[in-house]
């Protein structure tokens, strides 16, 4: 396949993520079928099938997409924090920020979020993400912390605190491996 033509793949597939996100704002994530996305993204019912095989790998999809954009933003903003404990408190506030903006993101974790459990539990790419911030030397890899991280991030989405602060302050107090971590002082 030449370049050209990978391009061209790319581009289709993300008109169709694209599209898929804007249906997902209206009608939230459970609710819209592969028809339904295929005349949103201005393609064929076969055209969508050719990039996503089902609705799930589809869904999945779009949340490897999203994680990829946000673990990019946080690794951004927590590139300066030298120490390991504040940096995993900045980036899951970061994170969360960076769903909270994100009008197609808010779906997933509005109401039921039954569906961001299983991809949050089942997705390598989050999974991946997290632990980088957990043990980034890979020796230290505990799958029940991750799990647990993720846990909160989902609980602070579900269920916000009353501002950033309020939440800075719990996850300072008792994320794993921060209770120790010195207070910011602004």
């Amino acid at each position: 396949m030449s370049w050209l033509a990978e391009a061209k793949t790319d581009l289709a597939a993300e008109r169709i993520l694209d599209a898929a996100g804007a249906l997902f704002v209206e009608r939230g994530v459970g609710k819209p079928g592969m028809d339904e996305v295929a005349r949103a993204a201005g393609c064929s019912r076969a055209t969508l099938y050719r990039y996503f095989e089902n609705r799930q790998v589809l869904i999945q999809a779009f949340a490897h997409r999203e994680a990829r954009l946000i673990t990019a933003q946080v690794a951004r903003a927590t590139a300066a924090v030298p120490d390991p404990r504040c940096r995993l408190v900045e980036a899951v506030l970061v994170c969360l920020a960076a769903v909270r903006e994100r009008p197609h993101l808010q779906a997933w974790y509005a109401g039921d979020s039954t569906l961001l459990r299983e991809v949050l539990h089942e997705s390598s790419v989050i999974r991946g993400s997290a632990q980088t911030y957990l043990a980034p030397d890979a020796e230290g890899s505990d799958p029940d912390l991750v799990d647990w991280v993720l846990r909160i991030i989902l609980s602070f989405l579900t269920d916000p605190g009353d501002d950033e602060e309020a939440e800075r302050r719990l996850l300072e107090r008792f994320l794993p491996g921060t209770a120790s971590a010195p207070q910011r002082n602004e």
